[in-house]
């Protein structure tokens, strides 16, 4: 089911500020979502109290209403108000927050947050942001606020204003420019000790607080967690044909229930308009080759191999791929390692169309 598409606004953008936070926050208690950066990516936010300001973010993004939205909180006190936390939660948010990590969490009966936003399931995606922009809009709205990243549903994820303005200008009234995001990937999403979407929080800095490394998701829905993701992202030779047509995510069999237990996780996201071809060590005639490392392209993700470079600059590289002369994407071999592991995961399903 997906929702009609908004009223056409006259989107406008406002540099960071105090001017920039009041007019988001008079447009939160209006029920309108507006585009604000984290340290993540931007985040398209609205009262998560508020079913009709939660059906306008489904409604600008052309979400499924199916997938469920993370919720942003000031500090731990708001969360706990909202979600029952037990022991590994509280060491996870003790350890991680304010920064990238989502734990899904048991909905508290009393929680207030509108059903839109868990997508009918008992559980809810929670996360304290440390971005300084969704900071000072959870302060003044003093709402919880429902914040999916700013672009229509399964495009690239937007690490600058202008990301935004490109997928959803006419959509939403306002987004918020404070440059670009610093981690250029959405959170480590966690439910217990399993990882059900892996970011920059990476396994190795979770089994730290946890003791052991988390188990990586295998939901019906995609039957996949972060090594096979990332195997999936490093299985395409170069002279394989990019994923073009349509292909069913790993594991899953025609007419099986696809289960979305938490934002993320569908099976096709983060997806360019164009094909995209994985580990890719030179280009065709036709294609945009984003280099990494000793593999050199058009531009680089990281010329050094920096794996947290890589990272913040993923969604962007894609975004100037997207948007250039050449037919197809290609990318360079991305080790599975730490946060390499996620960039593998975005990529793909990237590259995964339905």
């Amino acid at each position: 089911m997906m929702t009609t598409p908004n009223p056409p606004f006259a989107t406008q953008t406002l540099r960071y500020g105090p001017a920039a936070i009041a007019t988001a926050a008079a447009l939160i208690a209006e029920g309108q979502p507006v585009a604000i950066p984290t340290e993540t990516v931007y985040g398209l936010a609205a009262d998560a109290t508020d079913s009709h300001a939660v059906a306008r973010i489904y409604a600008a993004k052309g979400r499924p209403s199916f997938n469920p939205l993370i919720v942003h909180v000031l500090d731990l006190a708001a969360a706990q108000a909202i979600a029952t936390f037990d022991e590994t939660a509280l060491a996870l948010a003790s350890a991680f927050w304010p920064g990238p990590l989502t734990l899904v969490l048991p909905l508290r009966a009393d929680a207030g947050i509108a059903a839109l936003v868990t997508a009918g399931l008992p559980t809810i995606a929670l996360r304290v942001p440390a971005h300084r922009a969704m900071r000072a809009l959870l302060a003044a709205t003093g709402k919880p606020l429902a914040a999916p990243s700013a672009n229509a549903s399964g495009a690239i994820s937007p690490t600058r204003a202008e990301h935004v303005v490109a997928s959803l200008g006419g959509r939403i009234p306002l987004v918020v420019d404070d440059g670009a995001t610093e981690a250029g990937l959405e959170s480590t999403i966690v439910l217990g000790r399993e990882v059900l979407r892996p970011g920059p929080i990476t396994a190795e800095a979770l089994a730290r607080v946890l003791g052991t490394l988390p188990t990586p998701d295998h939901h019906p829905g995609e039957r996949r967690g972060p090594e096979e993701t990332a195997a999936a992202a490093c299985a395409t030779p170069d002279n394989a044909p990019s994923v073009a047509g349509p292909r069913p995510s790993p594991g899953w069999k025609e007419g099986e229930s696809r289960e979305i237990t938490a934002p993320g996780q569908l099976a096709s996201h983060y997806a360019p308009r164009k094909p995209l071809r994985l580990n890719a060590t030179k280009a065709a005639s036709d294609e945009y080759l984003i280099g990494f490392g000793p593999a050199v392209g058009i531009e680089s993700l990281s010329p050094s191999a920096n794996l947290t470079e890589a990272a913040a600059n993923l969604f962007d590289a894609l975004h100037r791929a997207d948007a250039s002369d050449r037919a197809r994407i290609a990318i360079a071999p991305i080790p599975s390692e730490g946060i390499g592991t996620a960039i593998n995961d975005r990529l793909g399903r990237a590259a995964h169309r339905d």
